[in-house]
């Protein structure tokens, strides 16, 4: 069997939409969709595409995160840190023991590249 070694993302299909574990709403009624769109062999690196729109929930993270913005904006503050807005074209990492709010400004999506159990 041959796999793929290149693999272009296409549309958004088959998304969950339900809020991620460790995501709670703490501001109006935001609402995600997270669609996995690659996984390795192992499992470990899952690579995707997340759409959300605006609100702020307060994340826990346990997996490190490569992010690539392709629309909206988002106001990102780790607890007890300062502020840091991300917008179209952006990119930054998140650590596995981020803990902080993700006020989402504008309908948002992204590209992401997580490791699972970094």
């Amino acid at each position: 069997m041959t796999r793929k070694t290149v693999l272009k993302f296409g549309k958004v299909e088959n998304a969950d939409a339900n809020d991620l574990p460790g995501w709670v709403v703490v501001e109006g009624k935001p609402t995600m969709k997270t669609a996995v769109q690659h996984k390795t062999q192992d499992g470990k690196v899952l690579s995707g595409t997340w759409q959300a729109t605006p609100g702020t929930y307060h994340a826990s993270y346990t997996d490190y995160e490569f992010v690539h913005m392709i629309s909206g904006r988002i106001i990102i503050t780790p607890d007890g840190g300062e502020p840091v807005e991300v917008g179209p074209g952006d990119a930054f990492v998140v650590e596995a023991d981020f803990k902080g709010t993700w006020k989402i400004i504008e309908p948002v999506t992204k590209h992401f590249v997580v490791t699972v159990g970094s």
